[in-house]
């Protein structure tokens, strides 16, 4: 029953189809379960199209479900309407990818950030809403000048800060992170970590975030849930997936890290996992085990049937029929 209190949000089987023309269907999302708990960051990686952001979206609404259910404390999300659905986008909140074209730029700062403010009705008079449109700036490191100014006078790095701010100034529970740095230069991208690290501290968040750069990952998550053409393949700690990585598609990843010294590199260099083949079409995925085209270790057996989450070591789960640290 604690553990039940203590998980924010839950996802049960959940499935995101896209009709792709008169006949396909795009499986973006194929039958993925996880929780998260009230504070903490579950990281989600996987390669380009493997479905990070459309599960994100769907989790929050943004996308109907095609099948399964999501919970968000417990209220079914795509049940939601009425006060209830509005109560709920206040309360779960997403920053984008591209803060190049996430942001109106015929908005100031002020109208941008001010516009969940007034959609959801928080404040009581012109004066409150300017001191909530300036605490949100300050919460991400701008300042109250900023506000009058338009997204095209900032930097990536700035714009990005903005978009978080818009996030915050309706003060959120739960925030979808969609890739909230891959679009900024290498110098800025901790900056804005250690930022949505230290508002979680301050102000209890709970993230989902969506990323590929596993290690800003490691420095952010607390749990990791790989995925791999929409199917979930390893989840655990964020300690225990970079100590003990046991899928062939995780132990991959990880061994592309590159390491900021030419002398460890070289070392490494023969023990990198290269994967053979293509990653298949989400439209016309393989039978079976969804990386047995790559995987080195395929048999027969994962080529008829998917293989199931298994818990290989405490709160350690792998879909792997043939795991090699099984």
């Amino acid at each position: 029953m604690e553990a039940q209190k203590n998980t924010l949000l839950q996802v049960e089987h959940l499935k995101k189809y896209f009709q792709v023309g008169k006949s396909a269907t795009l499986k973006a999302v194929d039958d993925v379960s996880f929780e998260i708990r009230r504070g903490e960051t579950l990281g989600l990686v996987g390669e380009s199209g493997c479905g990070k952001t459309t599960c994100g979206r769907t989790c929050i609404g943004l996308y109907s479900k095609t099948e399964g259910l999501v919970r968000f404390d417990g209220e079914d999300v795509h049940a939601l309407s009425g006060k209830s659905r509005e109560r709920f986008k206040r309360r779960a909140q997403m920053v984008f990818q591209d803060p190049y074209s996430s942001l109106d730029p015929r908005m100031t700062v002020a109208e941008i950030i001010g516009e969940g403010i007034d959609i959801h009705g928080l404040a009581e008079s012109k004066n409150d809403r300017r001191d909530m449109i300036y605490r949100a700036l300050e919460q991400v490191g701008l300042n109250q000048e900023h506000a009058s100014r338009f997204v095209h006078e900032f930097s990536g790095g700035q714009r990005q800060r903005i978009g978080i701010a818009r996030a915050l100034a309706i003060q959120p529970e739960f925030i979808v992170l969609d890739e909230p740095i891959s679009a900024l230069d290498v110098s800025i991208q901790a900056q804005v970590v250690n930022l949505l690290i230290g508002l979680q501290q301050k102000m209890g968040l709970t993230y989902l975030f969506v990323a590929h750069d596993l290690s800003m990952v490691k420095h952010i998550s607390d749990r990791v849930m790989v995925l791999y053409l929409g199917a979930m393949a390893e989840m655990t700690t964020s300690a225990e997936l970079y100590a003990h990585p046991m899928h062939p598609y995780t132990k991959a990843l990880l061994s592309a890290i590159p390491i900021p010294d030419p002398r460890v590199e070289r070392r490494r260099a023969q023990a990198k996992i290269r994967l053979g083949g293509e990653v298949p079409s989400p439209i016309n995925p393989p039978p079976g085990c969804k990386f047995q085209g790559r995987c080195p270790y395929a048999t027969e057996a994962c080529r008829r049937q998917s293989p199931p989450m298994r818990e290989l070591r405490p709160g350690h789960f792998v879909a792997c029929f043939h795991c090699p640290d099984a």
